[in-house]
């Protein structure tokens, strides 16, 4: 699928593979992102809406086909997420596939900036 901007700019390519089912086929997922990667899309989006009851398979079937993506030098990321799928990529580190900015603490040795009219703690 592609989308052209219309502007000048290039047109984005993205391919759309589905996971579905509580054991996934894990190389044979990776040999579909790497097929999917192939032809220098500009995305590979990795649809889990069928994904009924995520567990640690499907984390780890979902971080082998990142893996795969970025070795190939194409983003990848999940879409259709279920509520649960949410907080286990987040519980594991990898909400980032999710295409959200985390939420993170600010940097060790960051100050804040202080106003004049701050009061003292």
């Amino acid at each position: 699928m592609s989308f052209g901007a219309g502007d000048g700019h290039p047109p984005v390519e993205i391919r759309t593979l589905a996971l579905d089912g509580p054991q996934p086929d894990i190389p044979e997922l990776c040999a579909r992102v790497s097929e999917a990667c192939r032809d220098g899309p500009t995305h590979v989006v990795c649809d889990v809406r069928a994904v009924k009851e995520p567990g640690l398979a499907t984390i780890d079937a979902l971080a082998r086909m990142a893996l795969t993506a970025r070795r190939h030098g194409t983003p990848f990321r999940v879409t259709g997420a279920s509520g649960r799928l949410r907080a286990l990529l987040d519980l594991v580190g990898l909400v980032e596939l999710l295409g959200e900015p985390e939420q993170r603490e600010p940097a060790v040795g960051v100050e804040e900036g202080i106003e004049p009219d701050d009061l003292a703690v």
